[in-house]
């Protein structure tokens, strides 16, 4: 007994590859990474710092809002040795709000405190 299979063949028409061309044309551009605006490049609009034998102090501020601020002494005595710091930043967070630290590092570890657009300053 023999048997015959039929495969049926599959026929693209021009009109369907056009169609599935189309398609994935139009897949393809939708994956693609779509133009943002380029943002301006951040400047530098204030530096200054100074060091020396006793500690250092430095400072910055940059054109989109964000600024440091920070002065390290150094301790030898029946308190504490070693240095002191305090400072402070500022920066403008993704969702617009600005951030405001100051800080205090010394013999007590980092003890930051954070301030938000509105808030009273709490310890961190």
């Amino acid at each position: 007994m023999e048997t015959d299979y039929h495969c049926p063949r599959t026929s693209a028409t021009p009109g369907r590859l056009q169609t599935i061309f189309a398609v994935a044309a139009l897949a393809l551009a939708c994956a693609l990474p779509q133009d943002e605006p380029q943002a301006q490049p951040v400047q530098i609009v204030k530096q200054d710092s100074e060091v020396n034998e006793n500690g250092y102090s430095f400072e910055y501020e940059t054109s989109d809002g964000t600024s440091r601020q920070e002065q390290g002494d150094y301790k030898n005595d029946t308190e504490q040795q070693g240095l002191s710091v305090k400072g402070s930043y500022k920066y403008v967070a993704p969702d617009g709000q600005t951030i405001s630290v100051t800080f205090v590092a010394d013999k007590n570890g980092y003890q930051p405190t954070e301030i938000k657009d509105g808030d009273k300053p709490a310890q961190s």
